[in-house]
């Protein structure tokens, strides 16, 4: 089979939800993957920072195995030798006295709306149904109907309703108005990316976070970072909160909590909050598998042994300072923290952020736009110096195409 007989087969045969690149993965290694053809190509999605490890790396990948030999899945119905061993290193990592373990990142998304419209009714007395939870335009937590309730794009949300209600929809980086917005006394949390990366990473103001956080504190309001995709190290922190120093409340992590091998999320906060949930009201067969949890723990191991926060953080600054130098009209604005950076680009002569992956795909290195005029660009973390400088050559390359 070539390339297009694969992608043949995948619109043949699946849903047409996704719109690929036309590349044919078939092996990963490192920052690296390899096509049908036998191509290299530098991943510059990293799956969306799933991969912030590295593809395969090589401890992830023998904790997998390992694991799978003995043991892969219980169910929660029965204690197992694992899950209390990631329990207590996943809740001593991020500082938590709790974790309740989930798949992807909507589930943990939607167990942390669970949480705080429980803590909510049970902790601060909100009348039953009334709670409500304040979102941000131009938020992405995920799929679901719940969450797209809380959408402002219109691909998520045309043709799903009816939405599910007690959501508050203010502007992201707009301290007034969540200031206006926690005036209701109903308000019982305020779900906020730290990093909207799917919005084409906004990075908001200096201080935004933790002026949010202070102002949720003084109305007794939960602040939930969702740290899905800017989490375990991506933008220069272990969490982006971190670069103000805020603790969340209640924490949502996924993505690279398994290092791109299988679906693990997780949610963390305190007893006062994490314990509104009693037995049977809430729950995942898979969440907390112990092969899930060997790779967690694998995963985290890797990042700080490794010091992936701090090579983001290096080689961050870097890729930013070598964009900015590209002479281009299409390259309107570079922004980000860490390796978590994205590119605003300006059509020309009917060229768009597309065209553009598409001849860095030939180039050897693959991206992919958001939003149509935006393209991401968030490499495994693992990345060394000297091939971020490679790669950040074929990206000028490409764009050289284009003047």
């Amino acid at each position: 089979m070539n390339t297009q007989d694969y992608i043949n087969r995948e619109d043949k045969f699946g849903a047409h939800n996704y719109h690929p690149l036309p590349v044919v993965l078939e092996r990963g290694e490192g920052p690296f993957v390899w096509d049908v053809d036998g191509k290299r190509y530098f991943d510059f999605l990293s799956a969306y920072s799933a991969v912030n490890q590295g593809h395969c790396h090589p401890a992830i990948i023998k904790a997998l195995t390992d694991q799978a030999k003995r043991l892969t899945l219980t169910s929660r119905a029965f204690y197992n030798s694992v899950l209390g061993e990631y329990e207590e290193y996943i809740t001593k990592y991020f500082k938590y006295d709790k974790v309740l373990p989930m798949n992807s990142g909507a589930e943990a998304d939607e167990t942390a709306l669970k949480l705080c419209r429980k803590w909510a009714y049970i902790k601060k007395g909100i009348k039953q149904n009334n709670a409500k939870i304040i979102a941000c335009e131009g938020n992405f937590h995920g799929r679901t109907i719940s969450i797209v309730s809380m959408s402002t794009d219109p691909d998520a949300r045309n043709d799903y309703g009816p939405f599910t209600p007690g959501f508050i929809i203010i502007p992201y980086n707009d301290i007034k108005a969540l200031e206006n917005a926690l005036k209701d006394p109903d308000v019982a949390g305020f779900l906020v990316e730290p990093i909207q990366g799917e919005a084409g990473v906004f990075v908001p103001d200096d201080g935004y976070l933790k002026k949010s956080y202070d102002l949720c504190k003084a109305k007794n309001v939960l602040f939930i970072a969702d740290e899905v995709q800017t989490g375990i190290a991506r933008t220069g922190k272990l969490l982006a909160c971190d670069h103000e120093g805020v603790r969340p409340d209640i924490l949502i992590l996924g993505k690279a909590l398994s290092g791109g091998v299988l679906p693990v999320s997780a949610v963390l906060c305190d007893d006062d909050i994490m314990l509104t949930i009693k037995p049977g009201e809430h729950g995942s067969t898979f969440g907390g598998n112990p092969l899930a949890a060997k790779v967690a723990v694998a995963a985290l191991e890797v990042v700080k042994n490794e010091k992936l926060a701090e090579n983001a953080e290096r080689l961050g600054k870097i890729f930013r300072s070598e964009f900015q130098s590209i002479k281009s009209e299409m390259v309107e604005l570079v922004r980000g923290k860490g390796l978590l950076n994205a590119v605003v680009i300006k059509p020309k002569n009917g060229k768009e952020a597309w065209d553009v992956c598409l001849a860095m795909k030939d180039k050897g290195l693959i991206a992919k736009p958001t939003h149509n005029h935006i393209i991401r660009f968030a490499p495994p973390l693992i990345i060394t110096e000297k091939q971020l400088r490679e790669a950040i050559g074929l990206i000028k390359e490409a764009f050289k195409l284009f003047e």
